[in-house]
């Protein structure tokens, strides 16, 4: 970087970050301009300063110590090159905690909040698993709001089980429950447990489907987070056929999916004949987003269900 302020006024700063801006994102795309350099540079400063949008106009004269003003400049930069805001500032909010992400985890997403108040709404005790955590958002939030026996938190990815064991350690004083970190793909970490749910936010998105994601997705979420094959379908058979194994009886399956795949993912579920109660869920924007589904109490887990087979989806909404 070629000049570094060491300190400064919060106003100066700020000034400072909108013409970085600015002229970093002409530099990287000769013929684009960030929409507004000012409200990303509040938005920069917000986020690393973990302050409410309105604080900075309030304390326009708080001089900001030398490590803070590299990590905004640093974050301008990365911004500039067209990073989402989340990897820029190295944190996002998820319901109540901040946790550190970068680019070996999905950004924590809003719509997946729903997901575990769907979750607290059928269990609050007993054993938990979140498979594929990522950042650890889902179990952590389970772990922090629930009051459950054990939180277990699976993902294949080293990398992402590292953000998510440092995010443990981040928000520990606010686990009711520790959360068991393991490695290994969906449910194989767990083949010899039995636990009364599994959640999980799986990879839905077909292959064929990537031009079509925002540059900020597709350029630099992690691919092994967002892709499933047939047809983005691969992840959501497995689990259901999966989590019946794992599953006490009358424990629940509770799944986030693509919208436009919602009434096939049911359908793939209720197939198996290992559940029922089936329902579809709607996330904050009014889209049908999520599965849920209760183990049947007097199937025996000594088979492979049959997700393949078609069935007529019984529906229920949020």
């Amino acid at each position: 970087m070629a000049e570094v302020a060491v300190s400064g006024a919060l106003a100066s700063i700020e000034a400072t970050l909108t013409r970085r801006l600015q002229r970093q994102s002409t530099q990287v795309m000769p013929n684009a301009e960030l929409e507004d350099a000012g409200e990303e540079a509040r938005a920069l400063l917000v986020s690393l300063l973990d302050v409410r949008r309105s604080w900075p106009m309030h304390h326009a004269d708080e001089v900001l110590p030398a490590d803070v003003v590299d990590a905004l400049l640093r974050a301008a930069a990365m911004r500039a090159r067209g990073a989402p805001i989340q990897y820029a500032t190295g944190r996002a909010a998820f319901r109540h905690l901040t946790l550190a992400v970068d680019e070996r985890v999905l950004i924590p997403r809003p719509e997946t909040e729903v997901l575990v108040d769907l979750a607290l709404e059928r269990c609050d005790g007993g054993s938990v698993v979140d498979i594929g955590t990522g950042s650890g958002c889902i179990a952590l939030s389970l772990a922090s709001e629930g009051r459950f026996e054990r939180v277990i938190a699976t993902d294949v990815s080293a990398g992402a089980l590292a953000v998510a064991r440092a995010n443990a350690e981040r928000v520990g004083a606010l686990l009711r429950t520790p959360v068991e970190f393991r490695e290994g793909s969906l449910l194989a970490p767990l083949m010899s447990e039995r636990v009364r749910m599994v959640v999980s936010n799986p990879p839905y998105i077909a292959a064929s489907e990537a031009a079509a994601l925002p540059a900020l997705v597709r350029d630099w979420e992690p691919a092994i987070a967002l892709y499933s094959a047939e047809g983005g379908m691969a992840h959501i058979i497995a689990l259901a056929r999966d989590a019946a194994t794992v599953l006490e009886p009358g424990g629940w399956l509770l799944v986030e999916v693509d919208a436009r795949r919602a009434s096939q993912a049911a359908e793939t579920v209720i197939a198996s004949a290992w559940y029922e109660d089936v329902a579809v869920h709607r996330d904050l924007a009014g889209r049908e987003r999520f599965v849920t589904a209760r183990r049947r109490a007097g199937a025996a887990a000594d088979g492979v269900p049959n997700v393949h087979a078609p069935a007529a989806a019984q529906r229920g909404t949020r």
